[in-house]
């Protein structure tokens, strides 16, 4: 049985995260390998202004801090903390992974990705310019990734920031290479010379509605709309809005994933209780990747608000607007949260949207078992 490695986002706190660290497990595992998520080191992040602190507690506390500074319930406020401190105890465990580090581990092969493992041009102290997650130093008989993304980085920063030819050289050792976004692909091409394979998030192409055993039924006794979006990314103005629409609707708002003004409760539950809840609800307003591909894979009724980047502010609108043009949705997404009222009154004929998938996960296990079956 071969021993294959992980390498992406699965420590941070973040529903995204691990949902699509498990569902890449899940996919590996059906190739009869042993899996387990290997560690890299943090380093300092390229870009200073404004960086987060580079002690961990203290950015702990500073996170904690700024969750009193928002305009939402009190014992929403005191739930999410929670909810931030917890959620390595009680998820970790389903991805095989303890508090000890697992850095350079003996492996057959080495899997980078999914998620933005490849954003190195960034000021997020959680992840730095870690070379490691290029494949640097590692201890593989084979290397590889899958669905890697960079994210807001563009080939503009990296020359800017001088790291072109350093990741580039990194990434001509790469035995094989999927990317998840036209961007990212545009830049594997331009270091290396070669064409990527493009392949969707594993939470699109790992089954969960239909395979994953762990998501339960989720009964309420009121009709709801979810709210998934980061604490701090929806305005007041947003907010405000959202509490008319949604009472107008007769529908009650969930905060799922960040605490929000206009929220009637905040949802602290699991990755896979998550799922359940975007099962179930009416409609769903998201402005994060993940948050539209929950909608999609539980077949809601959806809108995804666009955030454009600024500067060296961090922005969702280049891998939202590719994520829905590759699906066919473009016309959920929208920069004014007022648009939603009329997207979420269009159908999504998901059927279509099923066909499609089943033709992407018919070619991202292919890739997979070219690279890591017998």
């Amino acid at each position: 049985m071969k021993r294959v490695g992980i390498m992406s986002m699965q420590r941070i706190a973040n529903y995204g995260s691990f949902l699509q660290a498990y569902a890449l497990k899940q996919l590996i595992e059906e190739l009869n390998c042993k899996v387990e998520f290997v560690d890299y080191h943090i380093g300092a992040p390229i870009i200073t202004e404004n960086a987060d602190s580079k002690n961990k507690y203290i950015r702990k506390i500073e996170k904690g801090l700024e969750i009193f500074k928002y305009q939402v319930p009190f014992a929403h406020k005191l739930s999410f903390i929670r909810y931030k401190q917890s959620f390595a105890k009680k998820y970790m465990p389903f991805l095989g992974i303890s508090d000890d580090m697992n850095y350079n581990p003996t492996l057959d092969c080495l899997v980078i990705g999914s998620d933005e493992v490849f954003n190195c041009i960034q000021k997020n102290s959680n992840v730095g310019y870690s070379l490691e997650l290029f494949g640097k130093d590692n201890h593989a008989k084979k290397l590889l990734t899958y669905a890697a993304s960079f994210g807001n980085t563009t080939m503009d920063k990296l020359k800017k920031y001088k790291k072109d030819d350093e990741v580039g050289t990194l990434l001509k050792k790469f035995d094989a290479i999927s990317v998840r976004d036209t961007n990212s692909g545009v830049i594997v091409e331009q270091l290396t010379g070669k064409n990527p394979v493009y392949n969707l998030d594993p939470v699109l192409i790992y089954d969960y509605v239909n395979c994953c055993d762990k998501i339960p039924d989720i009964k309420t006794n009121e009709k709801y709309l979810v709210l998934y979006a980061y604490a701090g990314r929806i305005s007041n103005d947003e907010a405000n809005w959202i509490s008319v629409y949604a009472k107008k609707k007769k529908l009650k708002v969930y905060a799922i994933g960040g605490v929000q003004k206009c929220a009637d409760r905040f949802v602290d539950c699991s990755p896979f209780e998550v799922l359940a809840y975007f099962k179930n609800a009416e409609e769903v307003i998201t402005d994060t990747f993940h948050g539209t591909i929950f909608s999609v894979i539980t077949h809601r009724q959806f809108t995804t608000l666009i955030r454009k980047s600024v500067g060296n502010s961090y922005g969702n609108e280049e891998k939202l607007r590719d994520l829905l043009e590759r699906l066919g949705l473009a016309d959920r997404m929208t920069t004014k949260v007022e648009d939603a009222e009329k997207i979420n009154e269009k159908s999504i004929d998901y059927a279509k949207i099923d066909k499609l998938l089943k033709a992407h996960r018919t070619v991202a296990r292919e890739y997979l078992r070219k690279n890591l079956g017998k």
